[in-house]
């Protein structure tokens, strides 16, 4: 078997909502996948639910759209369920479908756009909880050789959103489905600042997973906008991460600074804080700008391209990088 590929708008197929047309096969069956590799011309981009990107109108790539469906308790130990998800899933549902299960684990990383299988790529996080620390396992297909490869978390290369599968070039991986090691003896993710409040309404007793999902959905509705009501791809920015020295002088001016110590002795910064300080919070430059309510997020007021997307995106690095002497780098990645 072998996938069609046709013109078609991606204007839908990213949350953003930015103009693009290219040349696109929608995947439904891993039967098709040999069909994949080696195929002449343009490179080939592996698009999720498009909450993660950036689209030029004309990209000079030919877009395979995950659309692979099922989810299934793969293997069980005496620790742990073991869950296996195709990469089309709807990342939030599944999160959502796991607790109907009675399989926690996931709930920190409630209400996160996007599929299951771009999950890894990025190694999402979210309220103190990263994927890497829950993921068994990917299963995926080198795009290079034309195997199916099953990657443990140890060989994934995860970072802070990162991964090999954004590092080992465009185009290489398409993954197909992924596995997840969710512990029976669950115990909740509650030391995000955000969670705090709730942990006062709780009380001293030990809130369940589903409570801790309510939570963190309430959180992230009230903090941020809905991608179908307002284009937008999430934070825009990854959290700067410095030397301990360079934070301590960065406290000395700016006693309020967010920052966050981390295992390795450097510290983790809050763009957003950053931004909000450098000016941008609220702020408009064309049809696009930086959310009232989150000043890490980069929405689309209506009519927006790529180009004035970058444009704000370099006019915020250079306030940050002024005040700060902080570079802020971008979450997204670009189909060019």
């Amino acid at each position: 078997m072998s996938l069609a590929f046709t013109e078609q708008s991606l204007q839908p197929c990213n949350t953003l909502g930015l103009p693009a047309r290219a040349q696109v096969a929608r995947l439904e069956d891993e039967a098709d996948l040999p069909s994949l590799c080696g195929l002449p011309g343009a490179p080939l981009f592996v698009l999720g639910g498009g909450s993660n990107v950036v689209m030029l109108p004309q990209p000079g790539h030919r877009v395979v759209q995950v659309a692979l469906k099922g989810i299934r308790l793969w293997q069980e130990t005496a620790d742990y369920w073991l869950i296996e998800a195709a990469a089309g899933e709807p990342w939030h549902a599944f999160v959502a479908y796991c607790l109907q299960r009675g399989w926690p684990g996931l709930e920190n990383l409630a209400l996160i756009p996007g599929t299951v299988g771009a999950a890894p790529v990025q190694n999402i996080g979210a309220y103190g909880l990263e994927l890497s620390e829950c993921l068994h396992s990917v299963v995926a297909w080198d795009l290079y050789t034309g195997l199916e490869t099953i990657l443990p978390a140890a060989e994934c290369g995860f970072g802070y959103r990162d991964s090999r599968f954004k590092r080992d070039g465009a185009g290489r991986w398409l993954i197909t489905r992924v596995r997840f090691a969710l512990p029976k003896q669950w115990v909740p993710r509650l030391a995000y600042p955000d969670l705090q409040r709730y942990v006062v309404d709780w009380g001293k007793a030990t809130p369940t997973a589903l409570q801790v999902f309510d939570a963190v959905c309430e959180i992230r509705r009230h903090k941020l906008p809905d991608p179908a009501m307002q284009g937008n791809a999430g934070s825009f920015f990854k959290n700067p991460v410095v030397d301990a020295e360079q934070a301590q002088a960065l406290r000395r001016q700016f006693t309020d600074l967010r920052a966050y110590p981390q295992a390795d002795g450097r510290v983790k910064l809050a763009a957003g804080w950053l931004i909000e300080q450098a000016g941008w919070k609220g702020r408009q430059l064309g049809p696009v700008g930086m959310h009232p309510r989150q000043a890490l997020v980069l929405v689309n007021h209506g009519g927006a391209c790529a180009a004035d997307v970058m444009a704000l995106v370099q006019t915020v690095q250079q306030a940050v990088a002024d005040q700060f002497g902080v570079a802020l780098e971008q979450e997204p990645v670009m189909l060019d």
